[in-house]
């Protein structure tokens, strides 16, 4: 009975153990969500400083289009390349933790001399700011999608993804929204010029930049215990990330790029010039046609966690990935052609841009092994930004020859163009699991000679079936994972 009692006691010790450590694994995984998600906050919102204040750095500061259209391009084009190292060395040299404190420290640096530059009205200087912020900030979104995978990867991934893109269109929307009131209040109680004014507003975006410093460095304290807190299944000897292996990246993966660049390239740009397309095409006054840009990233911040869960639930990725760009098209069309309320247009445009988002960047997670997301992600990015940087000069030449309208037509191609990898990736996707269904149907054996063979036969037949079964079953498992 002694020995009874001291094994239920220690059961129960265990069991109230557990439950501790359960407790405890729930909360450190949610704040770091918390963390991983703000994160990106404070690069969001001075990405699109520049679109905010648009009008006073084409009207005051005299830029043309084209000129403007560069403080964008040139956060682009350092990371077709260094987007691709910068995955790279977070993987095989700096690690996640200490590659996501540099990389946003570097975004912080390129922010304030963005602020220095403009405040001496110094256009290269300018330009500079905006070349090393690009370098940093998009190296710290390929870092942060490591720590989600890490973290939560086999645990509704769809939905972590939907809400950090939440968190990150939340810095965006706070951008349009208040950087036209801070402004104003800078030139109401200073004399100083136009380009000293949005320098200062430039530098209060800065300290709201360093508020992702703060988050790289807590979340970099915390990654330190997760391997033991979260029981991640890490290999005892890690793989050597190599430049060759590129060449064994799937088709698939490729594809997830090519749709993501064409796609990135017919929102962002848009969202860049939006401001002024409304001045101009439907009479806005400048923060009435702030207030209309952010609803896409309001809309998208509200609905992304939503349609992560959606996703989860359902699966069927590319599906999803379809539907995002054939509604961002129609959104499109929409406000190109026909005088419809465009506040209707650009929330229904934040929808699919969310359906898009939460649903392509969960399947480079799935298609790589972990070991290679840091290239991965990175090779996409740097894609990404070659087409934002060659689409933005472009934006500029054709608003200045051709006017809005020839803008909206250009856009609506790159969508058509991002249909393509999508319809292909289905189509793969569909054949292949087809064929391996296809192989793995035997036919039996037939008329057997004596009893004895009938009986063999009929056992192998059995266990031919049983094993057809499984692995059919397993077909279908894979075949879900994909499409998730």
């Amino acid at each position: 009975m002694d020995s009874q009692y001291k094994v239920c006691n220690i059961s129960e010790d265990e069991l109230i153990r557990q439950r501790y450590a359960n407790r405890n694994k729930f909360l450190f995984r949610y704040f770091g969500l918390i963390i991983i998600c703000l994160l990106g906050f404070g690069l969001y919102f001075c990405y699109d400083n520049p679109g905010a204040l648009q009008d006073k750095f084409e009207k005051e500061m005299n830029m043309t289009t084209t000129k403007f259209s560069m403080l964008y391009s040139v956060y682009s084009w350092p990371n077709v390349v260094l987007c691709f190292f910068g995955g790279f060395l977070i993987d095989s040299v700096f690690g996640v933790r200490w590659g996501t404190i540099i990389y946003v420290f570097v975004a912080l640096c390129g922010q304030l001399i963005f602020a220095m530059g403009t405040y001496m009205d110094i256009f290269w200087l300018m330009i500079l700011g905006r070349f090393i912020f690009g370098i940093g900030s998009e190296a710290v979104y390929i870092a942060q999608s490591n720590y989600t995978v890490f973290w939560f990867k086999g645990r509704a991934l769809n939905a972590i993804f939907g809400l950090q893109w939440s968190f990150g269109q939340t810095g965006s929307i706070v951008n349009f929204l208040s950087i036209g009131s801070i402004y104003k209040f800078v030139e109401k109680n200073s004399n100083s010029s136009t380009s000293q004014c949005i320098g200062m507003v430039l530098l209060f975006a800065a300290i709201i930049c360093a508020v992702s410093l703060i988050c790289a460095i807590v979340l970099a304290v915390m990654h330190s215990h997760a391997g033991k807190i979260l029981e991640h299944d890490e290999e005892k000897q890690p793989h050597t990330v190599k430049f060759a292996d590129i060449k064994v990246f799937q088709l698939t993966y490729w594809l997830i790029v090519l749709l993501c660049a064409a796609y990135t390239a017919a929102i962002y740009p848009f969202i860049s010039l939006a401001k002024m397309y409304f001045v101009k095409m439907h009479d806005f006054k400048p923060d009435d046609a702030n207030k209309l840009v952010s609803l896409v990233y309001t809309t998208s911040a509200i609905c992304s966690p939503f349609i992560g869960l959606m996703i989860d639930n359902c699966g069927r990725n590319i599906l999803w990935v379809m539907v995002g760009i054939i509604g961002s098209l129609l959104s499109h069309i929409v406000l190109a052609f026909t005088k419809f309320n465009p506040h209707t247009c650009m929330i229904s445009l934040g929808v699919f841009n969310s359906l898009f988002g939460t649903s392509v960047w969960p399947m480079i997670a799935h298609v790589m092994p972990e070991h290679q997301l840091g290239m991965a992600y990175g090779i996409n990015q740097s894609i990404i930004n070659l087409s934002i940087a060659v689409v933005s000069i472009i934006c500029g030449k054709i608003v200045d020859k051709l006017g809005y309208l020839g803008l909206d037509v250009f856009f609506l191609a790159w969508l058509l163009v991002s249909m393509v990898p999508a319809v292909m990736i289905w189509k793969s996707n569909r054949t292949s699991t087809a064929d391996k269904t296809q192989v793995i149907v035997e036919k039996p054996k037939a008329n057997p000679d004596t009893l004895e063979d009938a009986l063999l036969d009929s056992s192998v037949k059995s266990v031919k079936e049983k094993s057809a079964v499984n692995k059919q079953e397993l077909i279908q498992k894979d075949h879900r994972l994909f499409n998730r």
